[in-house]
């Protein structure tokens, strides 16, 4: 077999391999994807997407056409419940749940349930930055409290003792910056200041 005869069948397959290694390349190709986006970790609480980045300020509100939505334990047994209106951060809540689950651990089948959700986008301004110049950037998740809203709640497939989760609930507040108090589910629902039963029952007609 002469070289010129080895080039000339070398040539000939040439092509072939090259076609073959194109179809392998083709499938470990890097591809942009938008996973990134959608990917957050659970000890970061915030929405996925939003949208708009940026919101108002705003104020919390205050239930004045009367209802009492959100005051009572639905889900478990014992709950915490704020007395005074606030505007709670993200890490704080982690911090708060963080606590109350630390504590829950040897009470097995127990669950948390987290009543609130940091929704709302904060933005700051840096220090000694003059005025104007549109809103400044964002820092953090926040959640609008008002009087009376509950925030955890403590329940399961098992029946956890009072005085655990009564423990375990005032470690969880003193993690947030607002006064709470101790419910159970037998707890009449609340309104402001207001605690009363008859409070949950609708009223029909015409009050005197």
């Amino acid at each position: 077999m002469s070289f010129r005869s080895f080039l000339g069948g070398t040539r000939a397959s040439i092509p072939a391999v090259v076609s073959s290694w194109k179809h392998l390349l083709s499938e470990f190709t890097w591809r942009p994807s938008n996973i990134f986006s959608q990917v957050r970790f659970a000890s970061n609480l915030g929405p996925r997407r939003t949208k708009y980045r940026k919101s108002h300020k705003g104020r919390v509100s205050f239930p004045i056409g009367g209802s009492v939505k959100g005051t009572t334990v639905t889900q478990g047994m014992y709950g915490i419940r704020t007395l005074e209106p606030c505007r709670i951060t993200a890490t704080q809540l982690t911090a708060a749940e963080t606590a109350l689950k630390r504590k829950l651990k040897v009470v097995r089948g127990s669950q948390v349930f987290m009543r609130v959700f940091p929704d709302v986008p904060v933005c700051v301004k840096g220090n000694e930055t003059r005025m104007g110049k549109g809103k400044g950037s964002f820092e953090y998740w926040a959640c609008r409290v008002p009087v009376g809203r509950v925030l955890f709640e403590i329940g399961g497939h098992v029946e956890v003792r009072p005085e655990v989760a009564k423990d375990a609930l005032r470690l969880a507040a003193a993690k947030l910056p607002i006064r709470t108090e101790f419910i159970t589910a037998s707890t009449p629902p609340r309104l402001g200041r207001e605690v009363n039963p008859d409070l949950s029952k609708p009223k029909l007609g015409k009050q005197p």
